[in-house]
């Protein structure tokens, strides 16, 4: 990821910022709402320990702790509109068919029991169960980048269960009622996949995937994934055969569920099944002390999940249908990872191994949102004010992925350069698209009028 940025700016990066942050600008009502934003991205890209609210204004120039806070914990601009834009932006540059959705949570840790969402409550941010907030979020990952793509608060039901409560941090009617953490996450996959996100596959932790429900909802979305779950499910090793129950008398209505034949060898647990299966070494990327390798097994299976009480006789499903891979991986420490996936029969270990492995991306990245860039910052109580704050951290991230891309473009950049493209297929320089997010020439900007030279109050 690109590094972050020196108060004063080169001028060259000023206007990559104010072109970028101009693609926003129709989406605050307010000329002021939308200088304030510029103000706080600012903030939040340059380098400093603590980018809550109170530092932050200090730091950046042209910077008013008063405003800043009206603009995010209080300003009625929408959250989820400049999200939408920033997604568009973003997919301009980072979009690839083989791209992978991870879903995943992560926390933030509380001391007082204000805030909105605040609960003792396991967070794999903390290890452990602690005082915090947990949100669900999606992250994109491509060959050429990342870059997160939502984030929604998790509520538990002692606060959904408490109206005074969700009153007093403003939290939206349509949010009020008690959703699972994977309910949610699907809710934000449907939006990404309502706007066009091309992707390959889902990817998400166990989490996620020991719910069954969960993988259904992908399965009904049409969606291939990847997803973790314990080692405690049954599976089939080998496709299972059912014979419906028919019965006993020359009389009687027709079967209505069908049973495991006979000679069906009967199910295992995927730890036990896991214990017999081959290895494979398996190298998925360049690490800074070498190549990362573990040891695979890949192999199909066919969830059993209430087999003993049989399937519908009308719908016994064929193998294709019951189809199903078991990704398990021994790691180097000693542990054993397990995954079940659903994508199509000629998939490959290496395929499937380095989809697994992207989840590596989004925790680097997740990372950098909240060491670097302050996702964990926030110190206000109210819905709108961490939603807002999220989403400013997200186009920060995302302007750092673009300089970024914009870095590795220019680095086969030269006398070659004319030559590489013809052999790209690309058009010549002169001719080719204006760079991805740029903002029409007449969007508003505001500059301060006494900022030195390098340094805006807008950005």
């Amino acid at each position: 990821m690109a590094k972050l940025l020196t108060p004063e700016l080169d001028a060259d990066v000023l206007e990559r910022l104010q072109s970028y942050a101009r693609r926003f600008r129709r989406l605050f009502r307010r000329s002021d709402q939308f200088r304030q934003g510029g103000i706080y991205l600012h903030g939040l890209l340059l380098d400093g320990e603590r980018k809550s609210i109170q530092p932050l204004s200090h730091r950046v120039p042209g910077g008013d702790e008063q405003r800043l806070h009206q603009f995010i914990s209080q300003s009625p601009w929408d959250a989820a509109a400049v999200l939408r834009a920033y997604r568009a932006c973003m997919a301009e540059a980072l979009a690839d068919a083989d791209g992978v959705i991870v879903l995943d949570d992560t926390g933030f840790a509380k001391q007082g029991t204000h805030s909105v969402g605040v609960a003792r409550q396991y967070s794999g941010t903390l290890g452990k169960v602690g005082n915090c907030q947990i949100a669900v979020s999606l992250h994109y990952a491509t060959r050429a980048g990342d870059y997160p793509l939502a984030l929604r608060l998790y509520l538990p039901e002692t606060w959904t269960s408490d109206p005074e409560r969700l009153d007093r941090v403003y939290v939206p009617a349509a949010e009020r009622a008690f959703k699972t953490k994977w309910q949610i996450a699907l809710e934000l996959l449907d939006t990404v996949r309502a706007e066009g996100l091309p992707h390959t596959v889902v990817v998400a932790d166990a989490g996620y995937g020991v719910v069954g429900e969960f993988r259904a909802g992908l399965e009904a979305r049409g969606e291939r994934y990847i997803v973790g779950i314990s080692g405690e499910e049954s599976v089939f090793a080998t496709p299972p055969v059912w014979v419906p129950k028919r019965p006993t008398g020359p009389r009687g209505r027709p079967p209505r569920r069908a049973y495991l034949a006979p000679e069906t060898p009967p199910p295992s647990a995927v730890r036990a099944l896991a214990a017999s299966l081959p290895r494979t070494p398996v190298s998925w990327r360049d690490g800074t002390k070498g190549p990362l390798t573990a040891e695979f097994a890949w192999v199909p299976v066919t969830p059993a999940h209430r087999w003993l009480g049989g399937v519908p006789a009308d719908a016994i499903p064929t193998p294709e249908e019951a189809h199903r891979w078991l990704l398990v991986e021994w790691r180097a420490d000693g542990t054993i990872k397990y995954a079940l996936s659903n994508l199509p029969a000629g998939t490959s270990l290496q395929q499937a191994v380095g989809w697994w492995k992207e989840r590596y991306q989004v925790e680097q990245g997740y990372r950098q949102l909240k060491r670097e860039l302050g996702l964990d910052h926030f110190e206000g109580r109210n819905w709108n004010g961490f939603h807002h704050h999220a989403a400013m951290t997200f186009l920060a991230y995302g302007f750092l992925a673009l300089e970024r891309q914009r870095t590795t473009a220019t680095a086969i950049d030269g006398p070659m350069a004319e030559e590489h493209a013809t052999l790209l297929g690309e058009a010549p320089r002169d001719a080719r698209a204006s760079p991805p997010c740029a903002a029409p020439s007449n969007s508003f900007w505001l500059h301060s009028a006494d900022s030195p030279a390098g340094r805006v109050s807008g950005i």
